[in-house]
């Protein structure tokens, strides 16, 4: 884990407001803000925080400094910690810092290869208002960080610097802009020689050869290139400093101003990407086109909302002119002049102001519109628009640690195509793709695919599918037990054409499917079973008390053919031959039911006695029959229900992003069974639903008036039943 902390050079561009809207922005990304949370704030929404940040920083007015602290904790690729540990290790770094009582905002991103926590800390101190700045923090980041990867079982990082500021500064700008610095080219094409110099002309001869010039700085050497590109010569090497290169070549010599036979240099630096295993000649040539075309359309742009502004303002100036022209011509006194200029200067002054605010406004608009890019967001964006070229180039540009887990990779062709299930969300600097498949996120760095969070039927087919269209049917799976048992159980119930190259998890899911395929047999086999058992009983109920009269010898019964499967008088279907009498348990059923013996006295004068009666008769009550019993909702869901379950489940979920006290709604699955906590009803758009608890989720079910009213006798945490039918009953047993 590695902690750093963010600071603004200039302060006006310091806005905790500004902060946490950046934190809390999805930016039309599902994947990217997970988990937000407020601490020590009145407040639980981020941006009314935000405002009451903004009210406390207001009370200290001697602080001349940064009142916000902007904190990133970032994890190594891969690393995916539990939201509760999280939090923890959140709560731990503020507090070892000594913001334990600091109003602060927190947000997870998920949008980059690394898993990452925003933090923005208020500085002001809410009851005394003092400002809180830790000395040297970036110790007690690192101390911190160690201690919490060895308590929490993380990736362990090194967090001691090997590198002075100015060379991880220069590697911070490569990594971000993909472009090679001065400080890289020197050492790649000309260090060796420069180290041989014996004196210091031949220290002057060789940086001009590669086009570079050392002068003096202050009491230090820097070197510069032609086109006034600076980096510090001990930057480059230790060797070179001021010290130890006059210690060897003596006292600094200038480079003369003017030489009789002016060479050519052999090599010169120029801002190129970084060179990797993928030619980019041409991109950066389409990249460099495009900059000049962005530029060229700000700046006309530019010009033109300029153009009106000023044209505005002298069309402003010279209608006061006239207006003070026609106060100087009225006959009024001199005070009464007065007043009317002063009211005619002050209009005219705030019609100035208001041209120069939408001017500015104008141009923080065209600003956004052709906002510059560096090497890699302009490869970035491409990528995300579909271009092939640009997505190898992301990939190539640094040394990329594959993901661990849980994967689904392939050995065979690497194709782009799409899935249908999975739509893209975004792709990181370093070529990760990110899908998104409902709640699930998937992940493609080109080599493996991976489930980041959400392992459900949908997401995991999903994948299948993406591996199958990137590698082929022949598929690697890595990762636990489990994952792997899941993978094989999809790809049996999905019947998708893969194959897995483990032979044990190969012969699983062969069992898988054979095993479903005898299943949908013995379904089909029970089906046509109770057609024929329904066809019989059909028969015995027409036919029973009539078999032995009305048969003429002829195949006829009652007078009728019995090839037409019909008996005069009985109109019920699907009665067949004479003669097949039901089994037992398929007797005295509810199509037959006035058929059946009932008990009564044969005189008025006779009582019925309980032993009379059948044991099945005098049982008190009815007999529960699940099958019989319709869905709380009074039967088929309407569309009017679904559309306020869903409306109702969206905005709890997208609050839940924001507040994280929100447990997470889902809609009821059909089949779901077991014990629930009664949570509440809810009326949205004149519909009612029912909210069921388990497993920290709210189940959303939608019912009916009837079923409302006697679930209104419930209170909140009541454990009642769900069936698999979709009915709700209580302990008691009574149905909901």
């Amino acid at each position: 884990m590695i902690a750093k902390q963010v600071s603004m050079k200039v302060i006006r561009k310091s806005s905790a407001t500004n902060l946490i809207k950046y934190i809390t922005d999805p930016q039309n990304k599902s994947e990217r803000v997970d988990m937000v949370s407020v601490t020590n704030c009145h407040q639980s929404d981020p941006l009314d925080a935000a405002l009451e940040i903004q009210a406390t920083q207001v009370q200290n007015t001697r602080a001349e400094g940064d009142k916000t602290y902007h904190l990133v904790l970032a994890f190594p690729p891969g690393e995916n910690p539990e939201p509760k540990i999280l939090k923890e290790i959140e709560s731990r770094i503020c507090d070892g810092l000594g913001f334990s009582e600091h109003q602060r905002v927190s947000a997870v991103h998920r949008d980059t290869d690394n898993l990452h926590i925003h933090i923005a800390i208020n500085k002001i101190h809410p009851q005394d208002f003092t400002i809180h700045t830790p000395y040297y923090d970036h110790k007690i980041l690192g101390q911190l960080c160690e201690k919490l990867e060895e308590e929490y079982g993380l990736e362990k990082v090194n967090h001691q610097a090997k590198k002075r500021g100015s060379e991880n500064r220069a590697d911070d700008m490569e990594r971000h802009s993909g472009i090679e610095s001065l400080l890289s080219w020197i050492k790649r094409e000309c260090l060796e020689d420069i180290k041989l110099a014996e004196s210091w002309n031949d220290m002057h001869k060789v940086l001009k050869d590669n086009d570079l010039e050392i002068k003096l700085r202050g009491n230090g050497l820097i070197i510069e290139s032609s086109d006034g590109v600076i980096v510090k010569a001990s930057t480059v090497a230790r060797e070179l400093s001021k010290p130890k290169l006059e210690e060897r070549l003596g006292s600094f010599i200038s480079s003369p101003d003017h030489q009789d036979q002016p060479k050519k240099a052999k090599r010169q630096y120029q801002a190129q990407p970084i060179k990797t295993k993928i030619n980019t000649v041409e991109l950066y040539a389409k990249y460099k086109a495009n900059k000049k075309q962005v530029n060229q359309s700000r700046a006309s742009e530019w010009k033109r909302a300029q153009a009106r502004k000023n044209r505005a303002i002298k069309s402003i100036k010279q209608s006061g002119k006239v207006k003070r022209s026609a106060i100087k011509l009225i006959g009024k006194g001199r005070l009464a002049k007065k007043i009317l200029y002063s009211q005619t200067s002050k209009a005219t002054k705030e019609a100035i102001q208001k041209v120069n605010k939408k001017y500015f406004e104008e141009r923080q608009t065209i600003y956004e519109k052709y906002q510059r890019q560096a090497w890699a967001d302009w490869l970035k964006t491409k990528a995300t628009e579909g271009d092939k070229e640009a997505l190898d180039a992301l990939r190539a540009r640094e040394a990329r640690k594959g993901f661990e887990g849980n994967t689904v990779r392939g050995q065979g062709k690497k194709s782009q195509e799409k899935v249908k299930d999975a739509v893209q969300d975004g792709v990181t600097k370093k070529g990760t793709i990110i899908y998104r498949v409902g709640k699930a996120a998937i992940r493609d760095d080109g080599d493996r695919i991976q489930i980041s969070r959400e392992n459900t039927h949908r997401s995991l087919e999903a994948a299948l599918k993406l591996a199958v269209s990137r590698y082929g049917k022949t598929i690697t799976v890595n990762g636990t037990d489990a994952f792997k048992e899941q993978i094989a159980q999809v790809a049996a119930q999905s019947k998708l054409e893969v194959v897995f190259d483990d032979v044990g998890l190969e012969q699983r899911r062969q069992q898988l499917l054979n095993k479903k395929q005898q299943e949908k047999t013995d379904n089909e086999q029970r089906r046509k079973d109770r057609g024929r058992e329904t066809y019989g009983n059909s028969v015995n109920t027409g036919t029973d008390a009539r078999s032995d009269r009305g048969n003429d010898g002829h195949g006829r019964v009652g007078g009728t053919d019995r090839t037409r499967g019909r008996v005069r008088g009985n109109t019920k279907p699907n009665v067949g031959r004479v003669g097949r009498k039901p089994p037992p348990e398929r007797q005295n059923r509810l199509r037959n039911l006035s058929q059946c013996g009932v008990v009564r006295p044969a005189k008025g004068s006779e009582v019925l006695l309980s032993g009379d009666v059948s044991d099945r008769v005098e049982q008190q009550g009815a007999k529960s029959i699940p099958g019989l019993r319709r869905g709380i909702s009074g039967g088929r869901i309407n569309d009017q229900k679904q559309a306020a379950a869903d409306k109702y489940i969206v905005e709890r979920n997208t609050k839940s992003v924001k507040i994280v006290d929100i447990s997470k709604h889902r809609h009821y699955n059909e089949g779901e069974e077991g014990e629930a906590s009664f949570s509440g009803i809810r009326k949205i758009d004149g519909q009612s639903l029912v909210l069921l608890k388990r497993d920290n989720e709210i189940i959303v079910l939608p019912i009916d008036a009837a079923a409302e009213r006697r679930l209104k006798k419930l209170s909140i945490g009541d454990v009642v039943m769900l069936t698999k039918k979709g009915t709700v009953t209580t302990t008691k047993g009574r149905s909901r």
